[in-house]
């Protein structure tokens, strides 16, 4: 008989506003996709968080630009 494993899929949780606090986190991701196996779950979340981070500062850069024109 196979068994499957339930695998329970949290919302992520809110980002900060703060470019330097992303930052923060986006160097602690890093650190642990690095640590983590290659092929493993936990690299594949800490990479898919480290994009998350990305797209947040990129949003904060983009907001502090000013208006082309």
């Amino acid at each position: 008989m196979a068994t499957t494993k339930a695998k329970t899929h949290h919302a992520p949780a809110p980002l900060p506003d703060s470019r330097e606090a992303l930052l923060v986190l986006h160097r602690e991701a890093r650190h642990r996709r690095d640590a983590a196996p290659l092929m493993s779950e936990e690299r594949a979340a800490a990479s898919e968080e480290i994009a998350r981070i990305e797209v947040h500062v990129a949003r904060i850069e983009r907001a502090m630009d000013p208006p082309l024109g």
